[in-house]
């Protein structure tokens, strides 16, 4: 088992701390989600781990070993952190069978991660040509080259359309369900609640949360029963007497705060209230994120006055 290992690592440009002490795991057999704002150091610390910058102080490592010592790094570590990094003069598959020769991988290998991520139909065409999701497939075609035990992907769906972007759930679900180490950067909040197991969030280039994602959301945004009804009244009034507090929302329904599901509906039952919907609304990521987030934001637009 191939963990990547963060160990009080710290990079500076001039005067600006880009990370600052950061010390986390990112551990085999889950799909970890990695967040945060813009700036927030996110691509610096895997361009560090993937030893395209030297950090200032601490250490990164792939199952223990520098990236910089692998041999053949292919077959141990795959990564796309950006998508247009292939030559635009050479066609897709020559840009993978330039990454096979120098890891000592087959031409066979090329074709089969062609197939798998759903470009083998213009192997032959110039990069140039490629739209930005396929560049994208391109891109995690390389990263699973070598059948690496680590995989490291910075926005994998940027530029995917639906069937790629359920094709990327896939995915990632299933180099997780192996065994392998999964590391995923993104900005789309719903996207990352779909295939993450685990949350690693940054701010300023600081460590603000290591948790399961669903403890993540249910720590900052505590979750309510929905309720749906053709007589408000009675409900409001039911759940009062009980001591519960409701609110009632424009487009019909309610929420009753701090409560159970099985609680409301046999107290709605026994009161004779007629339910047309009885849901948990849990929080979502996104809500949880912003809430984490509010103050770590180093660029954000003004809200615009009515």
């Amino acid at each position: 088992m191939t963990s990547i290992e963060v160990q009080n690592l710290t990079k500076e440009y001039g005067t600006r701390r880009a990370v600052d002490d950061l010390t986390f795991t990112v551990r085999p057999g889950r799909v970890t989600g990695f967040l945060g704002p813009n700036g927030a150091g996110k691509s610096t610390t895997m361009r560090l781990v993937l030893g395209l910058d030297r950090p200032t102080s601490g250490t990164a490592t792939v199952g223990g070993r520098s990236y910089a010592v692998l041999h053949e790094p292919l077959r141990h570590v795959g990564a796309l952190l950006d998508a247009s990094a292939a030559h635009g003069s050479r066609t897709g598959r020559d840009h993978l069978r330039v990454l096979a020769a120098s890891n000592r991988l087959t031409a066979r290998r090329v074709d089969e991660v062609l197939e798998e991520t759903g470009i083998a139909p213009a192997a032959r065409h110039r990069v140039k040509t490629y739209s930005l999701g396929m560049r994208q497939r391109l891109g995690i075609a390389a990263a699973l080259l070598g059948d690496p035990e680590v995989v490291m992907l910075d926005e994998p769906s940027n530029g995917l359309d639906p069937e790629g972007i359920i094709w990327i759930r896939g995915l990632l679900r299933r180099l997780a369900a192996e065994g392998r180490t999964v590391l995923v950067s993104s900005h789309l909040m719903n996207e990352t609640a779909s295939f993450a197991d685990h949350l690693i969030v940054l701010g300023r280039g600081r460590l603000l949360a290591d948790t399961p994602m669903r403890e993540f959301i249910d720590a900052r945004v505590r979750p309510s029963v929905r309720v749906r009804t053709s007589d408000g009244i009675a409900l409001k009034a039911a759940l009062v007497r009980h001591g519960h507090d409701a609110v009632e929302h424009d487009d019909g329904y309610w929420t009753v705060r701090h409560a159970r599901v099985d609680a409301v509906g046999r107290l709605l039952s026994g009161a004779g209230v007629p339910i047309l919907e009885l849901s948990l609304d849990q929080g979502t990521l996104e809500q949880a994120y912003l809430h984490l987030t509010a103050t770590e934001t180093e660029f954000a637009a003004q809200p615009q006055e009515a």
